[in-house]
């Protein structure tokens, strides 16, 4: 009897921290519950699963029959779980103390609540860098899965990617296996039979004295969330005639992860790049840089080279996210400032509360963007702001800040001004515009300023070209998210001009044209600013006074021109049901449509989702234009306009030497 391929079968579940519950729910019912039911009744059938801990947090909570169900397959010996870190955080991004309290924190959890200690680990979006190793083997991590990928960009070859290899950093050792890029195009898109025939070819190319695996490990939501698949996966059955067939088959014998990597030796040692999964080398990289690289793939695929050297072919890294997208760089910047002061406190001023929010804060879906990611998804940004806003007042209790200092937070070379009264905080950037880059309500533990600006992104060609699906793995069952286009919303060209300006609050504007302001000194004590570009001068000047928020303006001349600012607030009810404008006693509408108001002097945007509101005060009459801010993203669903922010553009023609405009931050429980 010929030897048999080891299939080494494994998914990934994870969704995002601060996912709406109808999201969680939906995921569960078309995703979760039938793929365990599924797989619950084929005990022989052993596969690896991996549940990120706020994902798996939820599910015990909401939906613990089905959580029994998989401790019952784990306890049988059919499911080895993998480790990771807790709140799904890509580990390369994070100091190595928060990786070891990630790891840890997770494998404790898989112990305590599903009875197992993995040995194995998922990594965030398979990204990899050799830093991560030490931290993965101190935890007990004995293996990874990463990309064939990766492992091609090292000089191997697809011939020698059928088992495990051994990679060391600091004199630490780790095994890795090489995930078939094959197999994740294939499973669960095309049919079972072009599937299984696949995998029995593999069995073939055994040698006497090594078995050969099929390695597999990719995403579960592909097994019913996707588009189509859960037709294609349950109603028409592809899942389980897959896992009878892979049983019926004299060829392919189902294995753990760790019964393999026990029975087999390594096949060597191996030294990977600083890389991720193929697709996020085009997604990490600018526009004009990413359709560069698209243009440069399909030539080469045109020429018939790229399969068998693309990776030669390779775009950016995964932390380019931070250089190409600024908001995602503060909060990373951020997060980093709070871990440091957070390890700097004395242990036994240290909380399970203050480690919880530093690790939410870490989680990683808000930072990146691509077809998949979640940057563009407010929501998501907003459960990371929470809990940076309440870890830092929390730590704020044990060591207090000072009230006004400067730093260079984002290492931008531009200095931010840091102003706070344990209430409220505004971080000025002290560039020419002289905004607000975030301003931050402790009580509602929000930050207004988490917006993001309008870029420029590579699939807007697409868009500008009416796209149509082009497949770049042929099949004959359904497409893959990767190669299907389509639309949620209509998208127009002028949803996607990329801005000029920061997203922030109070950027200024005279007659149209953007005011350039220079610091006066001393910047941290007084944020009193100078216009350099106008014919008089013009004063700015920004304080705190307990909820409230406020910025002067006073013109040394009266002038025949139109003064603005333009105020973008993120409001968490965006274009929804919760949020709306109160003006003179009654609602004038929703934060997602457009408002036009003269003589204004206080208007109110309350939010149900903030739990609180903001009134915005003048000094005298201005007329305010309010819109809201659209962005055009990408996901599996097609393209989409999300709703960043509500734009308020506030004019008011220069009749008095002085303007002063006021916001004032209330929440509904404990109203200032």
């Amino acid at each position: 009897m010929p030897q048999r391929v080891s299939l080494l079968f494994g998914v990934h579940a994870n969704q995002p921290v601060g996912n709406f519950p109808e999201v969680l729910m939906d995921a569960h019912l078309r995703c979760y519950r039938p793929f365990l039911r599924v797989l619950y009744r084929y005990p022989d059938f052993c596969f690896a699963v991996h549940f990120s801990g706020w994902l798996l947090d939820y599910l015990i909570e909401h939906y613990p029959e089905d959580m029994s169900l998989l401790r019952e397959m784990v306890q049988r010996g059919q499911v080895e779980l993998f480790g990771a870190g807790d709140t799904e955080p890509v580990l390369a991004v994070i100091p190595n103390r928060d990786r070891m309290g990630q790891i840890e924190t997770f494998s404790n959890k898989l112990a305590a609540r599903l009875g197992q200690h993995p040995q194995g680990a998922w990594l965030t979006e398979r990204v990899w860098e050799a830093t991560v190793v030490p931290a993965l083997a101190d935890c007990g991590i004995r293996y990874v899965t990463v990309d064939d990928y990766h492992f091609l960009c090292a000089g191997k070859t697809h011939a020698e990617l059928n088992g495990y290899f051994t990679t060391e950093e600091d004199t630490r050792s780790l095994d890795l296996f090489p995930i078939s890029e094959n197999l994740r195009y294939k499973i669960p898109f095309s049919p079972v039979d072009e599937t299984i025939d696949y995998l029995e070819s593999l069995a073939d190319n055994n040698s006497s004295n090594t078995r050969n695996a099929a390695i597999y490990f990719d995403d579960i939501e592909k097994f019913g969330i996707w588009p189509e698949t859960y037709q294609w996966v349950y109603e028409k059955g592809w899942l389980e005639q897959f896992i009878q067939r892979v049983l019926a088959s004299t060829k392919i014998c189902p294995r753990h992860y760790s019964e393999y990597h026990a029975a087999e030796k390594t096949r060597g040692i191996v030294y990977i790049p600083t890389v991720s999964y193929i697709e996020m080398n085009e997604w990490t990289l600018p526009a004009q840089s990413a359709g560069t690289y698209a243009d440069l793939v399909q030539q080469a695929k045109a020429s018939g080279w790229y399969e068998h050297k693309k990776a030669f072919l390779r775009g950016g890294i995964w932390k380019n996210f931070f250089s190409r997208y600024p908001e995602s760089n503060w909060m990373h910047k951020r997060m980093l400032g709070l871990s440091t002061r957070l390890a700097a406190l004395p242990e036994k001023q240290r909380t399970v509360q203050m480690q919880r929010k530093l690790y939410e804060s870490q989680a990683n879906d808000a930072y990146w963007h691509g077809l998949f990611g979640g940057l563009y998804l407010p929501h998501l940004r907003r459960a990371v702001y929470n809990a940076i806003v309440e870890l830092e007042a929390l730590l704020d209790t044990c060591i207090a800040r000072p009230a006004c200092f400067t730093e260079d937070t984002d290492l931008d070379g531009v200095e931010e001004a840091y102003h706070q009264n344990g209430i409220l905080q505004a971080v000025l950037k002290l560039d020419s515009f002289a905004s607000i880059c975030e301003l931050d309500a402790y009580r509602l533990k929000h930050n207004f300023g988490d917006t993001l600006r309008s870029q420029a992104e590579h699939y807007h060609q697409k868009i500008q070209l009416g796209g149509r699906n082009l497949p770049s793995h042929e099949t004959t069952g359904i497409a893959s998210a990767h190669d299907r286009i389509s639309y949620k919303h209509k998208i127009a060209a002028e949803d996607m001009v990329a801005d000029d300006h920061p997203r922030g609050l109070f950027v200024d504007r005279l007659d149209g044209v953007f005011i350039i302001y220079q610091l006066e000194h001393p910047a941290a004590e007084n944020n009193h600013f100078q216009s350099g570009n106008t014919a008089h001068p013009i004063h700015k000047h920004i304080t705190l006074n307990h909820n409230r928020l406020q910025v002067s303006y006073r013109f040394t001349a009266k002038m025949e021109h139109v003064f603005s600012t333009e105020i973008n607030l993120a409001m968490p009810s965006c274009d929804g049901m919760g949020g709306r404008y109160l003006y003179q006693g009654s609602i004038h509408g929703g934060f997602g449509q457009l408002l036009e108001l003269t003589h204004l002097t206080e208007i109110t945007l309350d939010d149900d989702t903030l739990g609180g509101s903001v009134v915005l005060m003048t000094s005298s009459p201005v007329t305010l234009s309010a819109h809201p801010h659209f962005s055009v993203s990408q996901s599996e669903s097609g393209f989409e306009k999300i709703m960043q922010a509500v734009t308020l553009l506030l004019e008011w023609p220069v009749t008095t030497q002085e303007l002063i405009i006021t916001l004032e931050i209330n929440s509904r429980k404990n109203a200032s």
